[in-house]
C-alpha cells in the first residue's frame, strides 16, 4: 500500500512539473502627446491558434490587464476610433507577470492633414438595394425640413393636393425614423416631416423593393430617416441654430422659418446615454385655384374658386434613451420620444358661381372665412434586448413598444352668400370638432444564424394591437345656439390586430448571391361607426414572397433581379365614415368599406462600377385613390377614397455619377415612367387613362478648399398622371447651397436657397364621367436659410445603437 501511495505521489509531482504556469499581462495606452487614451480596445492573440483571443478595454488612465494567461507566444493589437490600428511584434510569455511596453497610438487626423482634397459623400448616393440622401454636412440641405429634402430626391414627389408622398409615381410609402414606423399619414405625416429639420438628420434611405424581413406595408417602399449619431467613449454634442424665410407667388412676404436643435451623447464602458431636443417654428401660405363645370340637361354652372390659407406651426420634440452593455454579448436599451405640434390656420375662400339656363345668366358669390387650430401629440417608448450567440454574426433581438397619438382640432366656417349686386342674401356658420386618439402596443423578435460564411438564415415574429377612437362633431349656428348637423357627426372606433412571421435564407456562390424570403401576415380588423351603428369586420391571411438575385459578371459588371409582394391597408381616417364640410360646394367623406391594395413589384438592374440602369414594373390591384363625385342636383362635389380597379406602372432609371475634376463632382438621375390605369365601374362607368412621363435630377458638388464648398442641384418632373388626377405642367427647381467650416470643422456656417427661379407650383386636371375641373396650387417653394452648427466635446464618441423596433409591422396610417 505504501508503494502504491508513493507511486501516485511521484506521478502527480511529475505531472505537475509539466503544468502550464499562468500569470498576468499588463500595459498602458497613450496618445501622441503621452496623454492616457481611455477605453481603447486591446486584444491578446495566441500566435499558435489565432482563433483564441481575449479582449479588454483600457481604463480611464489608459491601463489594461489580461489575467491568468497561459505560457506561450502572443501579440497585442489595439484599436480606437480616430487612431491608426496598432499591432505589436510577437513575444514569448513564461507565466510570470509581465509589464508590456507602453503603446503610443497615432491619430488618423494627422494623416488627413496631408490630403489636399477633403472627400465628402454626395447628396444622392445609389446603392444596390436603396438610394441614400446624405443630409449631414450637405450645404443644400441646411435649413430645409425633411419634407423639403424629399422633394429633391430622385423619383420622389410631394402631392400638395392630397398631402401624399410618392416614389416613382407610386403612393403608399412607409415612413420610418431609425427603423421605427411612424403611424401618421396624409396631412398628419407631412405636418410632422415639415417640422422635422435637416439639423436632426444624418441620412434618408429610399428602399423601393424591401425584403420579407421588413413589414409588408408600403406599396411604393420605405423611407427610413436616420437621425444624427455621434461616434467610442466620452461626451460630445452639437448645437444648431437656423433662420430663414420663404416665398410663394402672389403670397405674403413674412413667411419665417426658425429652429434650434441640441444633440447630446455620453458613453462609458457599460453605459450610453443620448438625447435630442428640437424647437421649430414656421409660417406657410397655400393658395388653391379651382375652375369647375357642372353640366346638366337643365343648367350649365361654372365655379371659379380660390382658397387662401396662412398657417403658423410651432413644434417641439425630444428624445432620450440609454443602452446598457450588460456583457460583451448582451445589450439592453430603453428609448422614449415625445413630440407636440400646434397648427393655427386662417383662411379665406371666394367662389364666383355662374349659372346659364337658356338665355339667362345669373352670377352669385360666396365669401367664406375659415379658421383651424389643432394640436398633435405623440409619445413612443421602446425596450430592446440584443444578445449575440456563440457563433459569429448569430444573434437574437427582442423589442416591445408603445405608441400613443392624440389630435385635437377645431374648424370654423363662416360663409356669406351674395347676389349679382353683391348684396348679402344668406349666411351660415359651421364648426367641426375633432378628438382623435390612437394607442398601439407592438412586439417583435428576430433571429439570425449563419450556417457558414456563405449561407445565412433569418426568422422573426411580430404582433401589434391598434385601438383608435375618433370623435367627430359637426355643428351649425342657428338662432344663437349650436346644434348638430344631421348625418355628419360620428363616433368611430377601430381595432386591429396584425400577426406576422417571416423567414429569410441567403446563399452566396462565387459569382451569385441569392436571397429567398416569405412573410405571412394575419389581419383582423373591426371598424365600428357608433353613431350610425355600422360595423365592418375583416379577417384575412396574406402571403408575401420575395426573391433577390445578384449575378456578378466581373469586378465592375453585375446584374440584380428582384421580386416582392406588398400591401397597403387604408389609413384609420380614410376608414372613418365621417362627412367633413370644406365649403358650401365641397365635402370630404370617409369610406369604411375600403379594402387593402396589393402590389407585385419586379425589378431588374445593371451595374457598371457606380453607374446603374434599372427597370421596375408594378402590378397594383385595388389601388386606394382619391375620387371626386359630383351631385348634379346640388352641384356639390364629394371627395372620397375608394379602391381603383387596376394599375400597371413601368419605370426606368439611369444613375450616372461623374468626377469631373478633383474639386468638381456630379451625379445625375434620369427616370422614365409609363402609367396605365383602368377601372370598369368608376363612379358608375368605365375609366381608362395612360401616360408617359419623365423626371430628371442632377447635383453638382464643388470643393474650393478644405473648409469651403458649394452644392448646386436641379430637378425636373414632366406632366404625369395618377389614377383620375393628371398633372398638366412640368415642375422644376434650381437650388444652391454653400458651406464654410471654421475652428477645425467644429463650427459650420451654411447658406442655402431653394427654387431660385421661383418655378415650382402644381397645376392639374380631373376630367371623367360628370366631373370636370382644373386645379392650380401655389405653396411655399422659394426658401432661403442660414444655419450655424457648432460641435463640442469629444468628436470620436461612438453613437447609440441604431436599432429597429417592433413598430415596423404597421404602416403609418392615422392620417387621411
Amino acid at each position: 500500500m505504501k508503494k502504491i501511495l508513493l507511486l501516485i505521489t511521484c506521478l502527480l509531482a511529475w505531472g505537475g512539473s509539466f503544468a502550464q504556469k499562468k500569470g498576468n499581462l499588463s500595459g498602458k495606452i497613450v496618445t501622441e502627446t503621452n496623454e492616457p487614451l481611455p477605453y481603447s480596445l486591446v486584444k491578446l492573440v495566441n500566435v499558435a491558434d489565432t482563433t483564441k483571443t481575449t479582449e479588454v478595454s483600457a481604463n480611464l488612465d489608459g491601463l489594461y490587464q489580461f489575467q491568468n494567461v497561459n505560457e506561450g507566444q502572443y501579440l497585442v493589437r489595439v484599436k480606437m476610433v480616430g487612431y491608426q490600428a496598432y499591432s505589436s511584434q510577437k513575444f514569448s510569455f513564461n507565466g510570470n507577470d509581465l509589464q508590456l511596453p507602453t503603446v503610443k497610438m497615432q491619430s488618423t487626423s494627422k494623416q488627413l492633414k496631408e490630403v489636399s482634397v477633403v472627400g465628402q459623400k454626395p447628396f444622392v448616393e445609389r446603392k444596390a438595394d436603396k438610394t441614400v440622401l446624405n443630409v449631414e454636412n450637405n450645404a443644400t440641405a441646411a435649413g430645409n425640413s425633411v419634407l423639403e429634402l424629399l422633394e429633391k430626391a430622385p423619383g420622389v414627389t410631394i402631392d400638395r393636393q392630397t398631402e401624399q408622398i410618392k416614389l416613382n409615381n407610386k403612393a403608399g410609402i412607409t415612413v420610418m425614423v431609425d427603423g421605427k414606423t411612424n403611424y401618421l399619414s396624409g396631412a398628419d405625416i407631412t405636418t410632422v416631416l415639415s417640422n422635422m429639420t435637416s439639423d436632426q438628420v444624418a441620412s434618408i434611405e429610399l428602399i423601393t423593393n424591401p425584403s420579407s424581413k421588413y413589414d409588408a406595408a408600403g406599396n411604393a417602399g420605405i423611407i427610413n430617416i436616420r437621425l444624427k449619431r455621434n461616434k467610442n467613449f466620452g461626451t460630445n454634442g452639437s448645437a444648431v441654430l437656423n433662420t430663414g424665410w420663404g416665398g410663394v407667388k402672389d403670397g405674403p412676404n413674412n413667411l419665417y422659418r426658425h429652429s434650434a436643435n441640441l444633440n447630446l451623447n455620453h458613453r462609458t464602458e457599460q453605459w450610453n446615454i443620448f438625447g435630442n431636443t428640437t424647437y421649430n417654428t414656421r409660417s406657410s401660405f397655400n393658395e388653391t385655384l379651382l375652375a369647375r363645370t357642372a353640366n346638366t340637361p337643365s343648367m350649365l354652372t361654372t365655379f371659379d374658386q380660390s382658397f387662401n390659407r396662412k398657417q403658423k406651426s410651432p413644434g417641439y420634440s425630444a428624445k432620450i434613451g440609454t443602452d446598457y452593455y450588460a456583457s460583451k454579448k448582451t445589450v439592453l436599451g430603453i428609448m422614449v420620444d415625445f413630440a407636440t405640434i400646434k397648427n393655427d390656420m386662417v383662411g379665406l375662400s371666394n367662389a364666383n358661381v355662374n349659372e346659364y339656363q337658356g338665355n339667362t345668366h345669373t352670377l352669385s358669390y360666396i365669401k367664406q372665412n375659415n379658421g383651424n387650430n389643432s394640436k398633435l401629440k405623440n409619445f413612443t417608448a421602446n425596450f430592446n434586448i440584443k444578445h449575440d450567440l456563440d457563433k459569429e454574426d448569430a444573434n437574437i433581438t427582442f423589442d416591445v413598444d408603445y405608441a400613443g397619438y392624440s389630435m385635437d382640432r377645431n374648424d370654423n366656417f363662416d360663409a356669406r352668400y351674395l347676389n349679382t349686386a353683391q348684396q348679402e342674401t344668406n349666411s351660415s356658420n359651421l364648426r367641426n370638432i375633432v378628438d382623435a386618439k390612437i394607442d398601439v402596443i407592438a412586439a417583435k423578435t428576430d433571429f439570425s444564424w449563419p450556417f457558414s460564411k456563405t449561407l445565412k438564415f433569418e426568422a422573426g415574429l411580430k404582433s401589434s394591437f391598434v385601438n383608435t377612437n375618433n370623435d367627430f362633431i359637426s355643428e351649425q349656428l342657428s338662432n344663437g345656439s349650436w346644434s348638430d348637423v344631421l348625418g355628419r357627426s360620428n363616433l368611430f372606433i377601430y381595432k386591429e390586430n396584425i400577426n406576422a412571421a417571416y423567414t429569410n435564407l441567403s446563399k452566396n456562390w462565387k459569382k451569385w448571391e441569392l436571397q429567398l424570403g416569405l412573410r405571412t401576415e394575419h389581419t383582423h380588423s373591426k371598424g365600428h361607426s357608433v353613431t350610425s351603428n355600422k360595423i365592418v369586420d375583416r379577417n384575412y391571411v396574406s402571403l408575401f414572397p420575395s426573391i433577390f438575385l445578384k449575378q456578378e459578371l466581373s469586378k465592375n459588371h453585375s446584374f440584380n433581379y428582384s421580386y416582392s409582394r406588398r400591401i397597403d391597408r387604408p389609413s384609420y381616417q380614410q376608414l372613418n365614415p365621417f362627412v367633413q364640410y370644406l365649403d358650401p360646394y365641397t365635402i370630404d367623406s370617409g369610406n369604411p368599406y375600403l379594402n387593402a391594395q396589393f402590389t407585385d413589384n419586379f425589378e431588374f438592374a445593371y451595374n457598371f462600377k457606380e453607374f446603374s440602369l434599372s427597370f421596375n414594373y408594378a402590378d397594383v390591384r385595388g389601388m386606394i385613390t382619391q375620387v371626386s363625385r359630383q351631385n348634379d342636383a346640388t352641384r356639390q362635389i364629394e371627395v372620397q377614397r375608394q379602391n381603383f380597379g387596376h394599375a400597371n406602372l413601368y419605370n426606368a432609371n439611369l444613375f450616372v455619377p461623374l468626377k469631373i475634376t478633383k474639386q468638381w463632382s456630379m451625379q445625375t438621375n434620369l427616370g422614365a415612367n409609363y402609367q396605365n390605369y383602368e377601372d370598369g365601374t368608376l363612379v358608375g362607368a368605365q375609366f381608362q387613362k395612360s401616360k408617359v412621363s419623365f423626371n430628371f435630377n442632377t447635383s453638382q458638388s464643388f470643393i474650393f478648399s478644405k473648409t469651403f464648398r458649394a452644392e448646386l442641384s436641379f430637378w425636373y418632373d414632366s406632366p404625369r398622371i395618377r389614377g383620375v388626377e393628371e398633372t398638366t405642367i412640368a415642375q422644376y427647381a434650381l437650388n444652391l447651397g454653400i458651406q464654410k467650416s471654421l475652428m477645425e470643422n467644429r463650427l459650420k456656417l451654411r447658406l442655402s436657397v431653394d427654387d431660385i427661379l421661383n418655378t415650382n407650383y402644381w397645376e392639374g386636371r380631373m376630367k371623367y364621367q360628370n366631373v370636370d375641373m382644373y386645379v392650380t396650387n401655389h405653396y411655399v417653394n422659394r426658401r432661403a436659410s442660414f444655419s450655424i452648427n457648432y460641435s463640442f466635446g469629444n468628436q470620436q464618441v461612438k453613437s447609440a445603437r441604431n436599432r429597429k423596433t417592433s413598430l415596423e409591422d404597421i404602416k403609418g396610417r392615422t392620417g387621411g
